[in-house]
């Protein structure tokens, strides 16, 4: 009999012997002696410490996070929605940004959390947040397609990212669709040109 079909066994008939009378428990013993080759007064202390030999669970392995607390995770999804839901690198950046106005909005928070959203990896906010990305993971359509056809008849400089030289321009468009492209909506034109003011804004109707 192998060790793990020997505790299966030694399972069962504890069931039996915890639950059964003095006579039966006379004939559960003779039996459980015949099959394991026991001393009789060695299966009766085995019996009767049966819990010691039960396996213990695994202990999970190095120190508990710090970081997966209510008093910390408030704080950082409030940020991450109100910013729009950036990547993980880009929050480590937001946060020393807008720690400030989110105590001036909701109260100040402690000093210890504050240390432990300054000194929060981006790897860890990516774990923190992976329940809350599942739900918000729908947010945002977009309108356009990467295609080849504009980028071969005009020629576009891709290797020069100076925001101060005159003459840079950033631009995007922005749909006011909510959660669907039918129907009619309004795009918005954001530009930023090259001495980093905003610059004008169109808006323009539109329907896809």
């Amino acid at each position: 009999m192998s060790p793990r079909a020997r505790m299966e066994y030694l399972e069962a008939i504890y069931l039996r012997y915890k639950k059964a009378s003095l006579k039966e428990k006379t004939m559960i013993l003779n039996e459980f002696c015949l099959n394991c080759g026991y001393h009789r007064k060695h299966a009766i202390r085995v019996l009767n410490h049966f819990k010691r030999f039960t396996k213990p669970k695994p202990k999970k392995r190095g120190k508990p996070s710090k970081y997966n607390k209510p008093s910390l995770l408030k704080p950082l999804k409030k940020i991450w929605l109100a910013a729009n839901l950036p990547c993980s690198k880009r929050l480590k950046v937001i946060l020393p940004l807008w720690l400030p106005s989110y105590g001036k909005e909701f109260g100040s928070l402690s000093l210890e959390v504050v240390k432990a959203l300054l000194q929060i990896s981006p790897a860890t906010l990516d774990r923190l947040l992976e329940p809350a990305r599942v739900k918000y993971r729908g947010r945002g359509r977009a309108t356009t397609k990467p295609g080849t056809l504009l980028r071969k008849q005009i020629p576009i400089k891709t290797n020069q990212w100076d925001e101060t030289k005159p003459g840079f321009l950033e631009a995007d468009t922005i749909a006011h669709c909510g959660q669907s492209l039918l129907g009619q909506f309004a795009y918005t034109l954001d530009a930023v040109v090259g001495d980093n003011q905003e610059g004008a804004k169109s808006n323009r109707g539109g329907s896809l």
